[in-house]
């Protein structure tokens, strides 16, 4: 019985996991990794495999029952690697609002928005301020401009190419309304994000259904096999093996289908160097 929950709990959290990273939200993308970093996740996701491939076959006691969740076991370190960066890719997006406000407070109390940029740094929301650390040294070294521009590919993101952009013209227009100019865009940077987080709560039921219905058919499968009887003579007999041949590529191409209708439309970068 210990084995059974351990693998059926494996099972449960590779699938379940999976398909809510497969998706990238929006277009916020990191830098490609280096090679050694894809080396390292490669070999952590066959280390992960073979142990769930062990785990399973020492369960059921047939390899071709065992194959198929170890592949998904075998993803689970990329897939949860690539949920990380989204999630750190969103609280720093999440954070835009805070910092424009921040900004439009500092620039209304007399200080430079130079200086107010490079504050960030040092005192703004801590997503930003780690993606700023090295800002000032960018704005003396190249000048504001110039370092807004790789700050902007660094973020690589829609709402920041916006944030930027306004905040160029701001720099090199300057004026008494450039606080007014960064809060009105905090509120509508803010109103964006507000709609993004409410489309992808109504579509939470949707992926919690479409994650079961390719949890529950391995689950069950390795349940039955678990144990002595028909089940697990059948599936460790010749005509078992095509059965679950099939039923591992209708799980693939399923799986591919719901994560290409599950991904939301991904907003373009109109002013970034890439899309």
């Amino acid at each position: 019985m210990i084995y059974a929950a351990l693998a059926t709990g494996a099972l449960v959290l590779v699938v379940g996991t999976g398909f809510g990273s497969i998706r990238v939200a929006r277009s916020r993308r990191r830098p490609v990794r280096s090679g050694m970093d894809r080396g390292r996740l490669v070999w952590s996701g066959v280390g992960a495999g073979l142990v769930g491939f062990v785990l399973l076959w020492g369960l059921t006691g047939i390899a071709w029952v065992a194959i198929p969740p170890a592949v998904a076991v075998g993803l689970l370190p990329s897939l949860y690697f690539s949920r990380q960066r989204s999630r750190r890719a969103a609280e720093t997006t999440q954070a835009w609002p805070d910092a424009l406000r921040d900004l439009s407070a500092a620039v209304a109390s007399g200080m430079s928005l130079s200086r107010a940029l490079e504050s960030l740094a040092e005192g703004g929301p801590a997503p930003i301020r780690v993606a700023f650390a090295d800002y000032p040294s960018l704005s003396r070294t190249i000048g504001v401009v110039p370092a807004l521009e790789v700050m902007r590919e660094r973020f690589a993101d829609p709402i920041a190419d916006r944030v930027f952009e306004v905040i160029r013209v701001a720099h090199e227009r300057g004026g008494s309304a450039v606080p007014q100019l960064l809060a009105d865009l905090a509120d509508a940077t803010a109103d964006d994000l507000r709609v993004d987080e409410e489309i992808r709560t109504e579509s939470l039921e949707q992926r919690i259904n479409a994650r079961a219905v390719f949890v529950l058919p391995w689950l069950v499968l390795v349940l039955l096999c678990a144990k002595e009887g028909p089940f697990r003579d059948f599936y460790a007999s010749p005509g078992g093996i095509p059965v679950i041949v099939a039923g591992a590529v209708i799980s693939g191409v399923g799986a591919v289908i719901v994560s290409r209708l599950s991904k939301q439309e991904v907003e373009p970068r109109i002013l970034g160097g890439r899309s």
